[in-house]
């Protein structure tokens, strides 16, 4: 068998941490903590690729169009993750963002390594999500030569879906095949070729940007505040009393009962308060301002 990725900088090894077997822990944390802290500095250089990805990425939602992150192994895994924040983080419905991964869901717990060199399953997640014109399609790959990712990308492009190829290489074959290439060059890792390090820690800052920034350009924040998020438990429960106590001004109770009537949706509860209205005439005058908050209440 040949080795297909020798000259890639991920596959490289670092003579700096070719004795770490024989070095004390401390020491051997040190030096991992030395090479993640060059990862934000890489995806710094990264940030005009990233932001044009993410206004294109913003733009074809707002007309109604959803969010695909598509990986294999560890990049898929980081995918599901983000992808999986959205709905208790920004209120989204699970459809609106989704992770798929190389194997299906046995390969968020366990090893289906083999599953990323399939380009055909790639392409047929694809079919099967019926993605279209108005998604977008972020394909993750550290080496940005994974079948799987670029037979995902062939056919969301075919589809005539935004795509974007996020990779931790120069001149990956992934960028090729993107309208949006987003290359985090790290080097080499402190396990050699154990991209679940550096490279996955910059594929995990990158997709923070993307989700985060698309949902604040999507008003599904107020300032920084997580005003559509679910309160699911009681943690959440508090942010939520807490966020509209700082919005409004109004005392604890009077915005525990209007979240308590507005279903714990802060948003409605917000304007609530600040408009006297009842739960259904917040959501009316919400709606009719796009759903952003900001507009609501200054209108």
């Amino acid at each position: 068998m040949t080795d297909p990725l020798p000259e890639l900088s991920t596959e490289q090894s670092d003579p700096r941490y070719s004795q770490i077997d024989r070095l004390p822990t401390e020491q051997i944390a040190r030096l991992m903590n030395q090479a993640d802290a060059a990862v934000p500095a890489a995806v710094a250089v990264a940030i005009p690729a990233v932001s044009g990805a993410i206004d294109a990425i913003s733009a074809r939602m707002r007309e109604g169009g959803r969010l695909f992150y598509v990986g294999a192994g560890t990049s898929g895994r980081l995918a599901v993750l983000d992808a999986s924040e959205c709905p208790p983080t920004f209120g989204t419905d699970p459809s609106l963002v989704q992770g798929v991964i190389a194997g299906g869901p046995d390969a968020l717990t366990r090893s289906v390594e083999g599953a990323e060199d399939d380009a055909e399953a790639g392409a047929a997640a694809m079919k099967d999500l019926e993605v279209g014109p108005l998604d977008s399609v972020v394909g993750v790959s550290a080496s940005g030569r994974a079948p799987f990712v670029l037979g995902a990308l062939a056919e969301a492009a075919e589809r005539g879906a935004l795509t974007v190829g996020l990779s931790c290489n120069d001149g990956a074959p992934l960028s090729a095949a993107a309208e949006h290439a987003i290359e985090v060059v790290v080097g080499p890792e402190v396990v050699t070729g154990s991209t679940r390090l550096k490279a996955g820690t910059a594929q995990k800052l990158v997709l923070n940007m993307i989700s985060t920034i698309t949902m604040v350009r999507l008003g599904r924040t107020y300032g920084n505040k997580m005003i559509e998020m679910s309160a699911m438990n009681s943690k959440l429960a508090g942010r939520a009393l807490r966020m509209v106590v700082d919005i409004t001004g109004a005392d604890r109770d009077t915005a525990a009962r209007a979240l308590d009537a507005a279903d714990g949706q802060a948003k409605i509860a917000v304007l609530m308060i600040r408009h006297g209205l009842d739960a259904d005439g917040a959501r009316a005058l919400l709606e009719s301002h796009g759903e952003r908050l900001s507009d609501a209440l200054s209108g």
